[in-house]
């Protein structure tokens, strides 16, 4: 039987929940096969991806960012495969960071695939995440489900998405398989894929499919698309107005509110929240490593 221990916490950001694992010194062994059983909801301890906490200096892809960020957040989807950004993952490995008296409330960076995020941890506990400037690639798209077809805006958030504006959410079907898309080759990498209806002025509802991970009750960097996109349709955007704008998105588990600016940078707020913490049955770790 194995003698080591991995300790854990399991939080949530607006529902798109996470297990966490501190290991500042990058000496614990986290294979895919082991973050899928880690993130299975009826074998594992549950979540829709997993937020290894790791000193930046202490891992190859982020020791080039550890001047501008002491911590770097390897994500990983549910599928144990790795993932470039999360922007509900952003703002609960930032919580967790100032609930371990790492960081002070205020302002800090945080390292990512995506490269490095500036967060702002307000004193009420809503946390922002500066998301960086989107990119829209002109290669168009198609989404389809059930039998009905959407063109959709191709946005990049440093991860893929294609967002669909809808006249019902329940037009998305139930998201288990990700909702075919053309041409096939836009997204060579697969794609998250938004729904979007109308809610009122700047305001709006999404569901969402993430690469990896099924439908999920919440997706930052998906709200992050789904507002610059809205904003594009809306011809809102702040490039051309030279005036921010703000949108209100629902997801399933809860409201994001998102500010792009004219330089075309994007803040995020919402929630973050730890629910529990633990240590991992080492028993348990040598079935899953079998």
């Amino acid at each position: 039987m194995s003698t080591s221990q991995i300790a854990f916490l399991k939080g949530h950001g607006t529902e798109n929940d996470f297990v966490i694992v501190p290991d500042p010194d990058n000496a614990v062994a986290l294979p895919a096969s082991l973050v899928a059983r880690l993130c299975d909801r009826r074998a594992g301890i549950g979540g829709d991806g997993l937020l290894h906490v790791v000193r930046s200096a202490a891992h190859p892809e982020a020791r080039d960012m550890a001047d501008a960020a002491e911590w770097f957040m390897d994500y990983r989807n549910a599928d144990g495969s790795v993932a470039e950004m999360c922007g509900n993952g952003v703002r609960v490995f930032a919580h967790y960071l100032q609930r371990a008296g790492l960081v002070e409330k205020g302002d800090l960076t945080v390292a990512t695939r995506g490269g490095p995020k500036r967060v702002h941890l307000a004193k009420n506990g809503d946390v922002t995440v500066s998301m960086g400037r989107a990119l829209l690639p002109e290669a168009g798209v198609t989404v389809s489900v059930g039998g009905r077809s959407w063109p959709a805006r191709n946005v990049n958030m440093g991860n893929p998405h294609a967002v669909a504006f809808v006249d019902d959410l329940d037009h998305a079907g139930d998201l288990l398989s990700t909702p075919p898309f053309s041409p096939e080759g836009v997204y060579p990498e697969g794609v998250n894929v938004e729904f979007v209806v109308d809610r009122g002025p700047r305001h709006v509802g999404m569901r969402v499919h993430e690469r990896g991970s099924g439908e999920t009750r919440s997706c930052g960097t998906g709200a992050c698309a789904v507002a610059v996109a809205t904003a594009r349709r809306d011809g809102t955007d702040p490039a051309e107005t030279g005036l921010p704008v703000t949108y209100t998105v629902d997801l399933p588990g809860g409201t994001l509110v998102i500010t792009e600016h004219p330089d075309g940078g994007i803040d995020m707020t919402g929630p973050a929240v730890i629910v529990a913490e633990g240590v991992i049955d080492p028993a348990w770790l040598d079935d899953a490593a079998r």
